[in-house]
């Protein structure tokens, strides 16, 4: 979806503003501002873009989805683990998503 004359000019002000990061940024800070990871001036820029930034609030509403997706296809995917699999393997698989977070 091509974006308006006045969408591109309130961005080219927007990004020339104090502590404004562009989306590209956005996109660099999401896992760390999900976690809880990301120093304050970073997060409050971060939140100063959402604010502006249809595209990024909409890209931000979509990754959630997908974590949430994927978290509760993993609560599925354990809950019927078949009988047979051995406990080691589960106990691998355990601790290696323990790592990840």
């Amino acid at each position: 979806m091509a974006k308006t004359s006045w969408t591109r000019r309130l961005q080219a002000v927007m990004f020339r503003m104090p502590m404004m990061i562009t989306c590209r940024q956005f996109e660099d800070f999401i896992v760390d501002y999900l976690e809880g990871d990301l120093p304050a001036r970073d997060r409050r820029s971060f939140e100063i873009h959402l604010r502006f930034c249809r595209e990024c609030r909409d890209y931000l509403d979509a990754y959630k989805a997908s974590l949430d997706a994927a978290k509760q296809g993993l609560a599925d995917d354990l809950a019927e683990l078949p009988d047979q699999v051995p406990d080691d393997l589960v106990d691998a698989v355990v601790a290696t998503i323990k790592e990840a977070r």
